[in-house]
C-alpha cells in the first residue's frame, strides 16, 4: 500500500516496530517506533513523559515527509 501511495506522489512515513519488514515491502520514509504491542507509546510512563515521547515521534514523521528521499531512509534520530 505504501508504494502505491507513493507512485501517485504522495509522500508516505512508515512507522513501524520492526524497520527490516518496512525496508521488504519497499517503504521509502521508515519511522522506528517503540515496541509491537504499543508502537506510539509506552503505559510505563506517566502521563507527560508519554506525551513528549508521542510528540517526538510525530514531529519525526512529519520532518521524514518533508524530506526529499531517493531510495529508502531509515529516519533513526
Amino acid at each position: 500500500m505504501v508504494k502505491e501511495i507513493e507512485r501517485a506522489g504522495i509522500p508516505v512515513v512508515h512507522m513501524c516496530t520492526i524497520t527490516p519488514i518496512s525496508l521488504t515491502v519497499g517503504a521509502n520514509r521508515i519511522v522506528p517506533t517503540i515496541a509491537i504491542p504499543h508502537p506510539l507509546g509506552n503505559p510505563a510512563l506517566d502521563k507527560a513523559e508519554e506525551k513528549k515521547l508521542r510528540r517526538h515521534l510525530v514531529e519525526k514523521a512529519l520532518k521524514a515527509l518533508e524530506t526529499h528521499v531517493d531510495g529508502q531512509v531509515v529516519f533513526d534520530k
